[in-house]
């Protein structure tokens, strides 16, 4: 038979998870804003981009990512050819997924690479694409950035309800965590920034 003390357990459990995921929207933060910016070079067909991310790391996400939760960081470029007095031109897209996740005593890693400066500036991976065919002298590419960190899902919230329920927490500091969590995902569920750069010739 179980106790009182376990079904409020639950139940303060299952409003807690209720609210969380009835927060499971994008909101902007009015603390520093994100960046992204890269760089990019193009030697004959090849052309190498080395994307950045900047400030995409909330004080509550690092709060969230410090306890255990591993952030889903995904990347989108975009080569554009530009063309004079009309839209510029699509050559090539790539999107991928890295890992960014604080571990003790190793501290921050991106894709298990570590971060010896911490997340405050994320080099991300270096992306290369070949071109069908050499461009003639004088055109002009363009390197657009996207970067959205996702530290929150559904999936994480399982490991909420595990925090929730150790049995070494008093009922204080469960309930100061659980108010901090909800806050965090309400706050800080996704961080993104856009950017872009001019592919130098060399």
């Amino acid at each position: 038979m179980r106790g009182p003390d376990t079904s409020a357990r639950r139940r303060r459990l299952g409003a807690a998870l209720v609210a969380a995921l009835g927060l499971l929207a994008p909101r902007a933060r009015a603390e520093e804003p994100s960046r992204a910016t890269c760089s990019a070079t193009r030697l004959g067909r090849r052309v190498v981009v080395r994307p950045e991310a900047l400030a995409l790391v909330a004080p509550e996400l690092e709060r969230l990512m410090r306890l255990g939760l591993a952030g889903r960081l995904e990347l989108e470029l975009r080569l554009l050819r530009q063309r004079p007095l009309w839209f510029s031109e699509r050559v090539e897209a790539t999107s991928l997924t890295q890992v960014l996740a604080y571990t003790k005593p190793e501290g921050w890693a991106l894709d298990g690479r570590p971060l010896a400066m911490g997340p405050g500036t994320l080099e991300l991976e270096r992306v290369a694409w070949m071109l069908e065919e050499e461009p003639e002298a004088g055109v002009t590419f363009l390197v657009e950035v996207g970067v959205r960190l996702q530290v929150v899902t559904p999936t994480s919230l399982g490991k909420v309800a595990t925090w929730l329920t150790q049995g070494q927490k008093t009922e204080a500091e469960r309930s100061a965590l659980t108010r901090s969590l909800l806050r965090t995902v309400a706050e800080d569920l996704t961080r993104g920034a856009e950017g872009r750069c001019t592919v130098q010739a060399l």
